[in-house]
């Protein structure tokens, strides 16, 4: 099995089309034609992490952080950078990162992360917009019902969680036949009316080529007609941050004690503890893995008790007014779990090669 079997595999399912427009997730670095010998997950790539990858004779290491985030002008020994990517390709082994498009999906990152402190009923905190795309072709009233059930196969007709969705409604198309073609149904030369059936259903456009080259296929048309328009509505499977509600309500000090816990972090940075209703206890939570004080309106707006994520700032906490408690867990802790979740996906699917999880992979943030 070669290399580029996995990464194919893995941009199936962590969808690099979803990565923010700065990131740079995918193969980073490397031959995909060479034989996979063992894959490593980590949450960053040190050379700690080179010298496990190489003790258990992995030849590729999966990343959450991209080793090359920003352009490379020079790969020297001069850094750090330089000095792993050198390694890496002296022993053969490759890169694959999935970041930022890891963080978006819905049972990425920020999934695994309410997982672990035991949130329900988890929703995205920021879904995406500008990523569906609705689908409307006619077809003869005879053949809508293969069409539709060819549509839904490849991936169209999903709304929350509902499948199979489309809105149908009937009427007639006219269509006139030149010289040259093989008209399903008329003559050439005659106009034609034809019973027809107005199809349309939502898609994600990452899937938009593969939609409309099956449609051309099952469509007993030779050119059927067909309109592909974006839409503005949110996708709430895809986005920044999640918000979920604990089973029960606890005390600030109650459930940060917990999470303390369930996170194994030696310390959490906090806002005032103390919300405007004093009686209150924290249920509704929003987390954001990494830097996320970009979300910190969504969770106020959203209602949120409590808001956790790395990164933040000294007047970010100020901008809690005493509606929301954010707390700062930590950006390398937050995402500690993206490893697991890779090796999980990984496991998942492949058997005939070591997978492991890096114990090397420890953050670069030490506290005493």
């Amino acid at each position: 099995m070669k290399i580029k079997e996995v990464t194919e595999y893995l941009n199936s399912r962590f969808l690099p089309v979803y990565q923010e427009s700065y990131d740079n997730a995918g193969l980073l670095l490397g031959d995909v034609e060479t034989e996979i010998k063992g894959v490593l997950a980590t949450t960053d790539i040190t050379m700690d992490v080179i010298d496990e990858a190489m003790a258990m004779n992995a030849n590729l290491i999966v990343s959450h952080h991209p080793l090359i985030f920003n352009g490379i002008k020079r790969i020297t020994p001069a850094n750090e950078t330089g000095r792993m990517v050198m390694r890496l390709l002296q022993e053969g082994i490759a890169v694959y990162a999935a970041h930022t498009n890891l963080d978006n999906l819905e049972w990425g990152v920020n999934g695994i992360l309410a997982e672990k402190i035991g949130l329900k009923d988890c929703e995205v905190l920021r879904p995406l917009s500008g990523v569906l795309m609705k689908l409307v072709t006619y077809v003869p009233a005879d053949h809508a019902d293969r069409v539709r059930k060819e549509l839904f196969a490849a991936g169209a007709g999903a709304i929350g969680g509902y499948d199979c969705c489309s809105y149908n409604s009937e009427g007639f198309g006219t269509f006139r036949a030149g010289d040259g073609c093989n008209p399903f149904c008329g003559n050439i030369g005659e106009l034609h009316n034809e019973p027809e059936i107005r199809i349309e259903v939502i898609y994600e456009q990452r899937i938009g080529r593969r939609l409309i080259e099956m449609l051309r296929t099952v469509h007993p048309y030779e050119e059927p007609a067909f309109d592909c328009i974006p839409l503005a509505n949110s996708y709430d499977k895809v986005g920044a941050g999640m918000v979920g509600h604990l089973e029960e309500p606890l005390t600030a000090e109650e459930f940060l004690a917990k999470v303390k816990e369930k996170l194994n972090l030696p310390v959490i940075r906090t806002s005032k503890l103390k919300l405007k209703n004093t009686e209150s206890k924290i249920q509704k939570v929003a987390v954001c893995g990494g830097s996320g004080s970009f979300l910190i309106s969504d969770a106020k707006a959203c209602g949120a008790d409590i808001f956790m994520t790395g990164d933040l700032k000294y007047h970010d906490f100020q901008s809690a007014e005493n509606v929301i408690i954010l707390a700062d867990i930590g950006h390398f802790e937050s995402e500690q779990f993206a490893k697991e979740l890779i090796h999980r996906v990984i496991s998942e699917k492949f058997s005939n090669f070591a997978c492991q999880i890096a114990k090397s992979d420890k953050g670069f943030i030490y506290y005493i």
